[in-house]
Parts: structure tokens; C-alpha cells; sequence
């Protein structure tokens, strides 16, 4: 018989697991993605030198898909620079290889690429072998797509260029605020590194760093290289090759001293007359901190007496904004005119606030003069404003599927677990924690969050005209949990173990009920609400499983829990007949997540995880304890 009738005999196929053996390759491999059509999937580190995966939920596998694995390596040297290898599979093989083996059950494929041995193990899809005889149309059965999946594929990376100086904090500027360690090359290979050459940091790959010294006195050099540069990325016809915003440093001169040199004021004159693109540019004044100390030791002891703590800081801050107006303030409207934003900030502890401002001002820029898809990457890729996360979480949820809960056609004929994995999937990517494990993209965390939400369908927990206060208080109740959980004495028990049979419903086909409308309002909102937490724990550090489930636990003990299930609740009670819903239930969930977000301030964030430290100390351990 022809190989292509054996191909034909089998309409799809379900790969279980996947592994890929790269003992001979000689390269440093870190992880892989597989791809088949739009659906993207980690595939983790094994033992030795192999990279493993199972898919407790197979991927479908149809004989007209694209199929690939993206390799991701590390050339060791100074810095460690990230490289990718694509491993193309061929679909039609692998049909032509099922369809002509006797073997019943799951079987294994495999596959070589240069030095990579590849294994897939394979069974048919019956379920879509039978849903494919019952419903015509073909579209029906494409894969859900994570709406950031496409965004991805526009941006991969946030393309930043930053210009100053060395002394100026440039370092410890990008190290704060995309939480990552040695991003810049001038603490790696000063001298070495052209402003053409991407920096990618292993521990954030959602953006990418053009770095660059600032203007020199009289000197024109840096100057023609910055600008041909801006000018050369803002020609290339991709968005993930242009550039998406600028920062220009400088730190903050001593009372007297100049800002700005000559060449500086004609590099802030071409932007501010429109010579140099729509690209955003921000000035960022840096090391507040010590224009903060150098004001402090002015001022005369004598002028103190009586003051408080509290009127004393105030009265510092003050001069030092009145010295910033007249030092740095002024010549800014000089040259940059009213239309180049700055930002004055410290990257010491209780300066975070000023972060937090540089950042929102930055995506700000970028979404009104680049693209929503390269703003969504400032947001993805910062690590300084958790707030910003929740906003972007919400606008992806806008554009697909949050828009149309109540009545989806994208979710009809498809598991509620399939699609409750689309809508964790695209949560989890804008939250972009450093995740090496892909811990909350396994199985284990789904299982929590979906049982987690099962407690809904228990009847009201909260009193409903009692909302908790959020905010400081929230963050006592959380720190108080968090210490009595965070000890060495014994694992952590999450109240919904990891362990146990998904709840039923899970594995039903998606209908417009009220009952599928809540549970998809809790899931999102849960599941936000616990990564909120997440980052006030993890503070940019690898994430662990003891990590994640102290959250967990922590969100499910607080009030916040409750409240939030009483709310959705009573809201399903009043709710208008579903076919009206949409527009109301997207309202609904960004007023929860929003209402109920813990917004605090530096200092209580300072405070919690000074209560926290020791968590990242003791070792992992995993999702359930058999002990137990």
C-alpha cells in the first residue's frame, strides 16, 4: 500500500511525551519549546544531558500541521549569550511511520537533527477521529491559541537602547527594573561591545538591551553612532527589530554643576524637532539617593529642633525637589521641551515608587507611539510594577477570549479543560516570572488552581455585605500567614492538594451556563490574585515549588480568598440572561481583580519580605507530601 494511504488512515495523533537526547551535541542546552501549529509548549530539563516532557494533556498532532522543536542553548564565555536552534519534524513522516506500524497503543518515533536525537511517543487521537466523522468543518479543530502567543510571535522582546555614561548607574538601573543580574556590558567587557550587539539575560529573555556610553564634551563621535542607529532600527520592517523605546541617564549633579553638555542638548534638540522618529524617549535622572543625603548634611541642626522624623524627611524632600527644579528641571524645558518625559529615580530600598513611574511613563510611550504589541512586551518584560501586569493580563483578555465568557464560540466543542489551560496560559506569560521548571505551567499548579476553583460551588464564604479592607491591612494578614507557613519544620500543605482527580466538570464539553461563567471568572481572577502574591514573595529569585504553594496557601487563608468568591457569587445571582453578558462579565472581572489587588506602597512590600527572607533558603520540595 502507498505510504501517503497509510498517512491518510490516521486523522491525528496525540503525542504523550517528548525527549531530546543532546549528549553529542557538545552545546549547553537549557530548554526547548515544541511547536505544532500556534500551540507552544516548554519541554524542561531531564537527567544528564536530555531534555524531557510528559503532556498529561496530549497534544494533537494533525497531518497538516507545522511540527518543530526550538532549542535554546548557552555559549559559555563572559556573559552568557542565549542562542536557538529549530529542530524542523516532519509531519508526513511520522503519519506515513503510525500508519504503517502494527504496534497497538502508545508508540515511540524517533527522529535525528545533526547531533540531536529526538523520541516522540504517539498514540491516535480517537477523540477527534470521532468528532472529525460527526462535524463537518475542519476550522473547528484547530488549537486554542493563547492570544500571547501571537503577541509573542510579533515581539518576541522589548528592544531597549540605553545611553549614559559609565558612573552613572546605568547597571543597577536595568538590573532593577527587569530584575535581572550584569544585563549591561559595562561590567562584563568594557571597551568590547558596539551598540549593535543585543544583551539577552538568561533570567528575563522578554527583553533585549542595546547599550551605549553617553556625549563627551566637544565630542561628536558617540553622537553620529547613537543617532544612525536609531535611525537605521526605526527603517526595519519588523516590529521586533525596531526599537521600542530609549532611556537617556544621567545622574543628578551637585548643586552648581551642569546637566546637560553640548552635545547631549543637540541630541534632546533633534528629538524634541522630530529628527529622530517616533521612537519614545525618556531622560532618567539618576541616584536621587544621594542628592537626598547631600541635602540632608546641609541643612542646619539649629532648624531642626522641634520637628518630627516625619517633618524632618519632609523638609528634606522638599529642597531637594526645589535643587532638582533648578538643576535639572530647567534646562530639560530648554531642550527637551515639553514632549520628552523624565523620570527621577534611586534603585536603592524605598525608592521603588520612583521605578515604578519610570516604568508606567515608559509603557505609556510605547503604546501611544510604537504599537500595542510592543507595550504589552514593556509590561511582560518589567519586574518593578505588579499593578502593571494585572492591566495587561486584562487587555489580552479583551482582545479574545475574556470578551465573550458567557458566550464563546472559540470555547464551543471544546473541553473546559482546554480552555481554562489557553486562559492560565496567557495569565501566566504576562506575569513572566523566572521560571526555569515551568512549574506554573505544570499540570500540578492547573490542578491546584482548578480545584481551588471547586470551593465555589460550595456556597457562600464570605459575608457578601462585608468587603475585607485591601491594602495595608491585607498585606498584615499575609505577612502574619506567611510567617506562621514559611518555617523549616515541616513542607508546606496547600489546602487543595496538587495530587488528586481534577474535579469532573473539567473534562465536560464548554455550554453557556451561569454555572461555566463562574467558574471561569473565579479561575482568572484566583489565579491573578495568586500570582500577586507570588510576586510579593519571590522578588525577582528562580522560582521553586515551596514558593508557589506558600502563595497558594497564603491567598487561600486570607480573606481576600473568600471575598472574592462571595463577589462573584452574588454577581451570577443578579446577572442578566447570557446572551447580554459579555460586555457586563469583562467589566466584572476587571473591577475584581482590580478592587481586590493588593496596592501598597515601598515600604510595606520592604516590610513583608523582610518577614520572607529566609523562604528562598530552604530547599524545594514537591507539589504534595506523602507524608502527609
Amino acid at each position: 500500500m502507498d505510504n501517503s494511504l497509510h498517512a491518510s488512515m490516521v486523522p491525528s495523533l496525540n503525542i504523550s511525551g517528548l525527549s531530546v537526547d543532546f549528549s553529542k551535541s557538545g552545546k549547553n542546552v537549557e530548554s526547548a519549546q515544541v511547536r505544532v501549529g500556534k500551540l507552544h509548549a516548554p519541554v524542561g530539563r531531564g537527567e544528564g544531558k536530555t531534555l524531557q516532557q510528559v503532556f498529561p494533556s496530549p497534544i494533537k498532532l494533525s497531518i497538516g500541521d507545522s511540527f518543530s522543536l526550538r532549542v535554546r542553548w548557552y555559549k559559555i564565555s563572559a556573559i552568557n549569550w542565549a542562542a536557538y536552534e529549530d529542530i524542523d519534524l516532519d509531519t508526513a513522516d511520522i503519519f506515513r511511520w503510525f500508519g504503517a506500524s502494527e504496534e497497538p497503543g502508545t508508540r515511540e518515533y524517533n527522529t535525528a537533527h545533526k547531533k540531536f536525537t529526538v523520541v516522540l511517543e504517539l498514540s491516535r487521537n480517537t477523540e477527534t477521529e470521532q468528532a472529525e466523522q460527526s462535524v463537518p468543518s475542519s476550522s473547528e479543530h484547530l488549537e486554542l491559541q493563547p492570544t500571547t502567543d501571537e503577541i509573542i510571535r510579533i515581539c518576541p522582546r522589548f528592544r531597549i537602547l540605553v545611553i549614559g555614561n559609565t558612573g552613572v548607574g546605568k547597571s543597577s538601573l536595568i538590573n532593577r527594573a527587569f530584575g535581572v543580574e550584569n544585563a549591561t556590558s559595562s561590567n562584563i567587557m568594557p571597551g568590547e561591545a558596539t551598540i549593535d550587539h543585543e544583551f539577552i539575560s538568561k533570567q528575563n529573555d522578554r527583553f533585549v538591551l542595546h547599550d551605549s556610553k553617553g556625549f563627551e564634551p566637544g565630542g561628536k563621535h558617540n553622537f553620529d553612532i547613537v543617532q544612525d542607529f536609531i535611525n537605521r532600527r526605526g527603517k526595519m520592517p519588523n516590529l521586533k527589530d525596531q526599537l521600542h523605546a530609549v532611556w537617556i541617564c544621567f545622574e543628578i549633579p551637585r548643586v552648581g554643576g551642569r546637566l546637560l553638555e553640548t552635545a547631549t542638548e543637540a541630541f534632546l534638540t533633534l528629538k524634541r524637532d522630530g529628527k529622530l522618529g517616533k521612537i519614545p524617549l525618556v531622560v532618567v535622572l539618576t541616584k536621587y539617593d544621594e542628592l537626598i543625603k547631600q541635602v540632608n548634611y546641609s541643612l542646619d541642626d539649629s532648624s531642626l529642633k522641634g520637628l518630627s522624623k516625619d517633618d524632618v524627611n519632609k523638609l528634606i524632600k522638599n529642597k531637594a525637589d526645589t535643587e532638582l527644579q533648578d538643576i535639572c528641571f530647567e534646562p530639560l524645558k530648554k531642550f527637551a521641551g515639553l514632549d520628552i518625559p523624565y523620570a527621577v529615580v534611586s534603585t536603592k530600598e524605598n525608592y521603588e515608587e520612583m521605578m515604578v513611574y519610570l516604568i508606567q511613563m515608559t509603557e505609556k510611550r510605547v503604546r501611544e507611539h510604537v504599537s500595542t504589541e510592543a507595550s504589552a512586551m514593556t509590561s511582560i518584560a518589567q519586574r518593578v510594577d505588579p499593578h502593571l501586569n494585572i492591566q495587561e493580563s486584562i487587555r489580552v483578555g479583551k482582545r479574545r477570549y475574556w470578551k465573550a465568557l458567557a458566550s464563546s464560540t472559540a470555547f464551543q466543542n471544546r473541553r473546559m479543560r482546554d480552555c481554562l489551560n489557553v486562559l492560565h496560559t496567557d495569565i501566566v506569560t504576562v506575569w513572566n516570572f523566572c521560571d526555569p521548571h515551568h512549574y506554573l505551567y505544570s499540570s500540578e499548579f492547573r490542578t491546584l488552581m482548578v480545584n481551588m476553583v471547586d470551593k465555589l460551588d460550595d456556597g457562600p464564604i464570605a459575608d457578601p455585605n462585608k468587603t475585607i479592607a485591601v491594602g495595608l491591612p491585607m498585606v498584615g494578614t499575609i505577612a502574619g500567614i506567611v510567617s506562621a507557613l514559611s518555617g523549616p519544620a515541616a513542607p508546606i500543605v496547600v489546602p487543595i492538594a496538587a495530587g488528586v482527580v481534577l474535579a469532573l466538570w473539567v473534562y465536560d464539553v464548554y455550554q453557556t451556563t451561569h454555572a461555566v461563567l463562574r467558574r471561569f471568572m473565579c479561575y482568572i481572577i484566583d489565579l491573578t490574585l495568586v500570582l500577586r502574591t507570588l510576586y510579593l514573595l519571590s522578588e525577582n529569585q528562580e522560582l521553586s515549588r515551596r514558593a508557589i504553594k506558600l502563595a497558594v496557601a497564603s491567598y487561600l487563608a486570607s480573606p481576600n480568598s473568600g471575598d472574592v468568591h462571595t463577589q462573584i457569587q452574588e454577581y451570577d445571582r443578579g446577572l442578566k440572561p447570557l446572551e447580554h453578558a459579555d460586555r457586563d462579565t469583562l467589566d466584572k472581572i476587571a473591577e475584581l481583580m482590580e478592587s481586590n489587588n493588593i496596592d501598597i506602597g515601598a515600604e510595606a512590600i520592604s516590610k513583608l519580605r523582610a518577614q520572607i527572607a529566609a523562604v528562598g533558603l530552604f530547599p524545594d520540595e514537591p507539589w504534595e507530601d506523602k507524608k502527609v
